[in-house]
């Protein structure tokens, strides 16, 4: 016997024998209840995790990480000002742009659209747009050929391909000796990108800049200015000294702003539903109560041969705390493994129950992504494994001290 004797008798107590296969059972149901506890914790916050994080890349794919824009109709000395923000350490790169609203119809179709104007050299340099294209390029948006990049949900609404083409129509009107009418403009699909975000590939679209610019009549002007950021994280405070830097009034925004309040949500949401399953695991981990008061009620005999022998209270304690303990080490472990695999291949899985089922579980038009992703953080693996481990060893307290408490004459005299 190389251990201690409370480690050796409170790690046996967890094997079967002949005459206490039930306790055994409970023990082995303990285990399984924290374990399924655990994993289920760790893949709904990696789960959260991973919606939080891919829903940031894809927009930061599609949006740049800030954004200046003139508080009158369009930003005349552009040049000057993006000079300027390129100047500056935090700067990545700058892009101006033109934005506006327009219906596109194709054939009985007629959709409405958000319209960017661009220049392709510029915009691919703050946003990641080439690897979203999945038909045509960015740089076939040419000066005067008048040409577009919609979204692919966008497209199928359409029902056009790269080649066809459609009418434009915005909201500036052409004076005629019948009235005022919307000025229109057809237009060629030169490219499809795919974002995985519903918001984007359905609403919209780019042209090039001074395709735009003559659309909608800015002249020279342009709506802002479209900028990346060295560090994303810094967008903020990044974007309000350039813009203070200009000396003029102009509106700021940058990525996290745009979608302040779904980011917040989702910080929220993974801040209640961390404690729902967190109670949880305390249930499960609770068990381990009942599961020793019946060790020890079983184990009255031996508790007194120990006591008998010379065991103190301290090493009876110990005996019952090691089992508990040990079944909550045991759980843990078991949870942290099968909770990793699950959230490693939720993915998959997800996509073999929706085969198997034909319930499509994310909806593209009401999730901002079509696709179940995850992302396991440490840190929150590590919380999960430590606060169920401390749940487990505070419930073996109370049986372990009151099998501690036991005399050994009254435990010897219901034997």
């Amino acid at each position: 016997m190389t251990k201690p004797y409370p480690l050796l008798i409170g790690s046996r107590y967890l094997r079967a024998r002949t005459r206490n296969r039930f306790v055994s059972f409970i023990s082995l149901i303990s285990i399984l209840g924290i374990a399924v506890a655990v994993a289920v914790l760790i893949v709904v916050l990696s789960v959260m995790n991973g919606f939080e994080y891919e829903v940031r890349d894809r927009i930061l794919d599609v949006l740049s990480h800030a954004a200046i824009t003139t508080a009158g109709d369009g930003m005349d000395d552009w040049r000057l000002a993006s000079a300027l923000a390129e100047s500056d350490p935090d700067t990545k790169a700058v892009s101006a742009f033109i934005g506006g609203e327009a219906l596109l119809i194709a054939g009985d179709v007629i959709k409405g659209a958000q319209l960017r104007g661009v220049d392709p050299q510029s915009e691919v340099r703050v946003a990641d747009l080439e690897p979203l294209m999945v038909a045509g390029r960015l740089d076939d948006l040419q000066s005067g050929a008048y040409r577009l990049v919609i979204g692919r949900s966008l497209a199928d609404l359409l029902r056009v391909r790269v080649g066809d083409r459609l009418i434009m129509m915005v909201s500036q009107g052409v004076t005629t000796p019948a009235g005022l009418v919307p000025r229109m403009r057809r237009f060629e699909i030169a490219g499809i990108f795919y974002a995985g975000m519903y918001e984007y590939d359905r609403g919209l679209v780019f042209l090039h800049r001074d395709d735009a610019s003559r659309l909608l009549r800015m002249g020279d002007s342009v709506t802002g200015l479209r900028l990346a950021m060295v560090d994303p994280e810094n967008a903020p405070s990044a974007v309000r000294a350039i813009a203070q830097r200009l000396g003029q009034d102009v509106y700021i925004t940058d990525w996290t702003r745009q979608h302040a309040n779904f980011f917040r949500s989702i910080q929220l949401t993974k801040s209640i539903i961390f404690v729902i399953l967190l109670m949880v695991v305390a249930v499960a981990a609770f068990n381990i109560v009942s599961t020793l008061v019946m060790v020890v009620r079983e184990k009255r005999a031996d508790v007194a041969i120990l006591r008998t022998l010379g065991a103190s209270p301290r090493g009876i304690l110990t005996v019952f705390m090691t089992q508990g303990t040990l079944i909550g080490v045991l759980g843990t472990t078991v949870g942290v493994l099968l909770g990793l695999i699950v959230a490693s291949n939720i993915g998959q899985l997800v996509a073999w129950f929706e085969s198997l089922s034909g319930i499509q579980i994310l909806a593209p038009d009401v999730y901002f992504i079509s696709e179940f992703p995850s992302r396991v953080e440490w840190l929150d693996v590590g919380r999960v494994a430590g606060i169920a481990l401390l749940l487990a060893l505070l419930s073996t307290v109370y049986p372990a001290w009151r099998a501690a408490a036991t005399p050994p004459a009254t435990a010897l005299r219901h034997e």
